[in-house]
């Protein structure tokens, strides 16, 4: 990270009244498994971004807790006391919203928001609950002009499309921060879900997109970061890697996330808090798919020690960020009892 400017870019309460900045970074099917690396990428990738920041350490679950000098790894609950295999529309609902999704639902849903658990993505979402205190809230992520328009149509009573059906994007619509596309991306004013633009210019023929590289990517992100209060990224292509299976494809694409994280780290500004935080295990076992276990979360920056130490479940990240940024959290659940599929 580069040195905080006392009184701009410190967390509140230091020298000067400085201003709290929170990049959250949700990685789609990432879990902590056991360090084997014959099943398990995470302990055979060469990850030097996460090894600096975890003092040579791997993303293990027997290295976690670990809370070192510049980033601390926690293993996150997403199992949420719910029979069967955690998946990612109502694990991505409690990590965004801090209810347990899956328990209001009656069972683990995926991939996209169930219906019924939509209002509370959209209402009580870290996204809306931070906009609406006043915090300057970004979702990094661009998403195509085709996709705007079948957003607008669905206003207008059609469905919504698949792509907006995720808890990210659906949180980030409802909170009228789905707003970068083609133009955006193209002055790195966004970053594409994939990290990298290539799938834009090969499958989309957005050709006046630049390439980039998965740092360059990063340094977008960062300087994003820098002009809000609470920046949301969501990446996907970690659990793709899971579902289809085998080890390349799993350690290509954590590399990509580790190179990734060394440009975030390298234009984010030194008062930054950075939270790196999964859904479900999934990629950790390339000899299934979705697993039982813990959720990876990573914090580095400010306080990191402190707020990572409150995490234990996938429902602690939103009322912990929330507080760190000095927004009041969720109230008390009531309103969401009795919701099943």
């Amino acid at each position: 990270m580069t040195r905080a400017r006392p009184g701009v870019d410190g967390p509140a309460g230091a020298p000067g009244g400085a201003r709290r900045r929170v990049l959250f970074v949700f990685l789609d099917g990432v879990g902590l498994g056991p360090g084997d690396p014959g099943i398990n990428p995470l302990a055979r990738a060469r990850l030097p971004t996460l090894a600096a920041l975890l003092d040579g350490r791997a993303p293990v679950l027997e290295e976690a807790p670990h809370h070192g000098r510049a980033a601390s790894l926690v293993a996150l609950d997403a199992t949420l006391g719910v029979p069967g295999l955690p998946q990612s529309g109502t694990g991505q609902a409690a990590l965004l919203t801090g209810r347990n999704a899956a328990a209001l639902f009656g069972r683990h849903f995926g991939p996209w928001t169930p219906t019924a658990l939509r209002p509370l993505v959209e209402r009580e979402s870290v996204l809306a609950r931070a906009a609406a205190a006043g915090r300057a809230v970004a979702f990094a992520n661009a998403y195509p002009e085709e996709l705007m328009d079948a957003l607008a149509a669905a206003a207008e009573g059609a469905r919504l499309p698949l792509p907006a059906r995720i808890a990210a994007p659906l949180a980030a619509r409802a909170a009228g921060l789905l707003t970068r596309g083609t133009a955006a991306l193209a002055r790195g004013d966004a970053v594409a879900s994939e990290i990298t633009n290539d799938a834009w210019r090969e499958r989309l023929g957005r050709l006046e997109v630049p390439v980039i590289t998965a740092a360059g990517a990063g340094r977008n992100l960062a300087r994003i970061a820098t002009a809000h209060d609470l920046t949301l990224f969501a990446h996907y292509a970690t659990d793709t890697a899971g579902h289809r299976g085998g080890m390349a494809g799993a350690l290509a694409a954590l590399e990509r996330v580790d190179a990734f994280l060394a440009g975030i780290l390298e234009a984010l500004p030194g008062g930054a808090l950075l939270v790196v935080a999964s859904d479900h295990g999934n990629l950790e076992d390339t000899r299934t798919g979705h697993t039982r276990n813990p959720a990876l979360c990573l914090v580095a920056g400010p306080d990191h020690q402190r707020l990572a130490a409150r995490l234990g479940s996938l429902t602690d990240v939103a009322p912990a960020l929330l507080e760190w940024l000095g927004v009041e959290g969720p109230g008390a659940p009531a309103d969401w009892r009795g919701i099943r599929g």
